[in-house]
């Protein structure tokens, strides 16, 4: 890639995980893997930059050998937060954004992401399953990188509501909805490692 095509991209690893017991989910084994070693391993082909947003055991998240970053307030003030530190570091005009959390996701549906804001020539395409917006799945121009500086300092928070502000385009995977599902309790856990035992489909 060159120029204007160049992509920056951050896995998002900075949340609480309020409902893991605050455990740090990125960290946590899923089929004896980390689980942000997925959304790594899945970025990795696309990006010309890789960051991990970490607000936590950052010395753990080094050892992957990316550029770790944090929010810059220590709040945890969610999503929106990690992105705007990602926009703020990174090197190039497109940031692809994944969570740590979703191990069934694979290059070709991000892949899907930067396509389409490639070709609708917006400033932000986000994932859709059909029913609702995956917003932690997403690729943007980091040149919005102020105006979502000033949507938080005015105490928003919302990211629908955030990206609704700008051009937008909603990528459809209404043919693989399943790929969404995340990690938020040591069932859903379990639950994936079983679904990891046969290669994702796609």
């Amino acid at each position: 890639m060159s120029g204007q095509n160049k992509v920056s991209g951050v896995v998002l690893a900075g949340g609480m995980a309020r409902r893991m017991q605050e455990q740090d989910k990125g960290l946590l084994l899923c089929n004896n893997r980390p689980l942000v070693s997925y959304a790594l391993a899945a970025m990795t082909p696309l990006v010309d930059e890789l960051l991990i947003s970490a607000n936590r055991n950052q010395d753990l998240y080094q050892q992957f050998n990316y550029r770790v970053i944090s929010d810059a307030e220590p709040s945890f003030d969610g999503p929106l937060a990690g992105i705007l530190a990602a926009m703020q570091a990174a090197q190039h005009p497109t940031l692809l954004i994944a969570p740590c959390d979703s191990p069934l996701v694979a290059t070709i549906h991000l892949q899907r992401l930067l396509d389409t804001l490639l070709a609708q020539d917006a400033e932000i395409a986000v994932a859709f399953d059909g029913e609702r917006l995956h917003p932690v799945f997403a690729a943007l121009r980091t040149e919005l990188q102020l105006d979502l500086q000033n949507y938080l300092c005015s105490g928003e928070r919302k990211l629908q509501s955030w990206f609704h502000r700008h051009l937008l385009v909603e990528v459809d995977f209404s043919d693989t909805p399943h790929i969404f599902a995340n990690i938020n309790t040591p069932a859903e856990l379990a639950d994936l490692e079983h679904s990891l035992t046969d290669p994702p489909q796609g």
